[in-house]
């Protein structure tokens, strides 16, 4: 069982970029969503003295209709001795199962905001009629979603988006690799890193009264929404694809950091020892990923797809350490043999 309101902590893992060349500008882009049977992106290729790991990029949301499959990642499965699973993050209550049963109404209820407060008296004028319009758009009646804190109901109002122009955020593309892991019999390797609460009760009633400047994330959520939406479908199309150009120039850094601070610097998370969780789970994958390729002739591993293309991400801190990597459009890139 996960802490659902501290587990915010992973909205980075939700919150995919959206691209803000020109932030100041509505981006118009085509919302037809790719269907059928797709590849999918190529896969990066990392060596060292003979050993091998091919990393797919990860990408949400996705075309809701595509049927995936890509005979490289099969192959590069098959002839791999371990696959690691993405990076993630799980917090784990030290209770009891009945304890655990007794958390879940104050879990339901962390959502909301402090004393009965509503969101039109949370958030500027400005912000709130753009909500309106949005919400009616895409959640419609809800009155409920009222009394959320400001990042939930950003959040939510995110998702229902994301279903309105034919996407999905839960891909199951990792779930996909998983399976043929199983099938040829290769090794799954977790990357979790694990925080143990031991007081989860007395951690969401801290979580429900700490202050959040989540004005700003939720701000930022409805100029993407209201503006930006289309380039996520550009985005998801590109993934499934296979055209790395465009997922380089769609994935850009932009203003999702707001919200990731918001959550990541606040005090809860800090007195928690979960803050910087980004660099935390880095650190871990790049421990697992190098001991992978010492020990083993080939891995296979997938990581979100910001940090492959990222200049200071895992790629860039691997060739440091005298990795040689190469991306699928590079002009040397090979693909994987058949097993």
């Amino acid at each position: 069982m996960r802490l659902r309101s501290i587990a915010l902590l992973t909205l980075c893992l939700a919150l995919p970029a959206m691209a803000q060349d020109h932030p100041q500008q509505a981006v118009n882009l085509e919302a037809i969503t790719v269907q059928g049977q797709q590849p999918g992106p190529g896969l990066w290729k990392v060596t060292k003295n003979q050993h091998t790991m091919w990393i797919l990029g990860l990408v949400a949301p996705l075309p809701r209709d595509i049927q995936w499959h890509s005979a490289d990642v099969e192959n590069a499965v098959a002839n791999s001795q371990v696959v690691l699973q993405p990076p993630s993050m799980s917090l784990k209550p030290k209770v009891g199962w009945f304890g655990k049963l007794m958390l879940l109404p104050t879990l339901i209820n962390a959502r909301d905001q402090p004393d009965d407060g509503n969101l039109k008296d949370a958030v500027p004028p400005d912000d709130y009629a753009l909500w309106l319009k949005l919400k009616d758009q895409y959640i419609g009646k809800n009155k409920k979603i009222e009394n959320y804190r400001p990042i939930f109901a950003a959040l939510k109002l995110y998702n229902e988006a994301v279903k309105g122009i034919g996407l999905r955020q839960k891909t199951n593309i990792a779930g996909t690799v998983d399976d043929l892991a199983r099938t040829h019999g290769v090794e799954l390797q977790p990357v979790q890193y694990e925080v143990e609460i031991a007081e989860p009760r007395a951690a969401v009633k801290q979580f429900k009264a700490s202050t959040l400047d989540d004005v700003r994330c939720f701000h930022q959520t409805l100029d993407n929404i209201d503006k930006r939406l289309g380039t996520l479908t550009v985005r998801a199309n590109a993934w499934a694809t296979g055209d790395v150009p465009a997922l380089r120039k769609y994935l850009v850094q932009d203003r999702w950091d707001i919200c990731l601070n918001t959550v990541a610097e606040a005090g809860i998370a800090k007195r928690l020892g979960i803050s910087d969780m980004l660099t935390r789970l880095r650190t871990l994958w790049l421990s697992y990923a190098i001991q992978a390729m010492t020990n083993h002739r080939q891995s296979f591993a997938m990581l979100p797809m910001e940090d492959l293309i990222d200049p200071n991400g895992s790629l860039a801190e691997l060739r440091k350490r005298g990795y040689t990597v190469t991306a699928p459009d590079d002009d040397n890139a090979t693909t994987p043999t058949s097993p």
